[in-house]
């Protein structure tokens, strides 16, 4: 049977990450995750004390912050070189807040990756609070130079679980932030989670709608992890708040894929735990079992990413 989703070379009926990167780069393409060892203003008391409830310490980090970055570019990509030799690179600095520090810093952490053989681009995470206008200029000369891609932690639109969440920042912040990105041409992916605490399905499905109203090119879909020795781990524990299942997580996913428009790239669908951080849920531990059972699910229902807005 024919895949009916124009996107796609495969079984998947939706817009995968590595299905834009062959159509775009016409090679195989690989994130490196990187730690500039910056901080984050919802952490410094610049907007905010401790964090987002559900982030570690490391702030998402891979681990290797101790080294510059340069070292920790060379370790991924030594080992992805043995696989896949003709590949190509996107620099990802994923820990923390990528835009918050001075803009000679920031020049000095890009740049430099920018400088390694087979980097075609960067995927910068961040919060809307925390891109300064000097920065947005530079991001706009930056993206004349490689393919930039600025990604905006958003989570939820409803405001009782950001505040809940302790995101420290609102909306309409976000929303004005995605438009003078996009003002500049700057390509934007959005991350979301599901699952966080007391939210419903249609809660989670509105995030969806709401994010297709934007001129958002990716999408990022998380599911909630609740991690040792973190504010959320004490919350669950106190409160026991519902953890999504499997079946109602592929659920859900499926309903926001249908009312997103097919160009949206979908960057992730499921998480990557660290298992001996994890404490719920435990069947994110198996990824490919999750992955494989949304395009099964998709293709008993006859659906695909987009169908909602035919």
């Amino acid at each position: 049977m024919d895949n009916i989703f124009k996107y796609s070379d495969d079984n998947k009926r939706y817009h995968t990450l590595n299905y834009f990167y062959k159509h775009k780069f016409n090679s195989k393409v690989f994130k490196i995750s990187l730690d500039a060892g910056l901080s984050c203003p919802n952490i410094d008391g610049t907007v905010g004390t401790g964090g987002c409830i559900y982030c570690s310490k490391d702030g998402n980090s891979n681990k290797l912050g101790k080294d510059d970055l340069s070292t920790q570019f060379h370790k991924i990509k030594n080992v992805m070189l043995k696989k896949w030799p003709q590949a190509k690179y996107i620099g990802y600095f994923q820990a923390h807040t990528n835009t918050y520090a001075p803009l000679n810093k920031l020049k000095e952490m890009y740049e430099s990756i920018l400088q390694e053989k087979n980097v075609v681009g960067l995927n910068i995470a961040t919060r809307p609070d925390a891109i300064s206008n000097e920065c947005l200029n530079y991001l706009e000369e930056l993206n004349k130079k490689t393919y930039l891609t600025i990604e905006l932690g958003l989570q939820t639109i409803h405001s009782r679980t950001s505040r809940l969440i302790n995101r420290c920042h609102t909306l309409e912040c976000f929303e004005q932030m995605v438009r003078k990105l996009r003002a500049k041409n700057i390509n934007v992916v959005v991350h979301i989670i599901n699952g966080l605490p007391y939210e419903t399905k249609q809660d989670m499905i509105e995030t969806a709608k709401y994010l297709n109203t934007l001129d958002i090119q990716g999408l990022k879909i998380h599911m909630l992890s609740i991690n040792k020795n973190t504010p959320i781990a004490k919350l669950y524990q106190k409160e026991k708040f519902h953890i999504l299942t499997k079946e109602e997580y592929i659920d859900i996913v499926i309903n926001q894929l249908e009312v997103l428009r097919p160009e949206i790239v979908i960057h992730r669908i499921t998480g990557d735990p660290i298992l001996e951080d994890l404490i719920e849920p435990t069947w994110l531990t198996k990824k490919f079992c999750v992955l494989n059972d949304i395009d099964k699910e998709m293709l008993k229902r006859n659906t695909y990413q987009g169908k909602k807005t035919d």
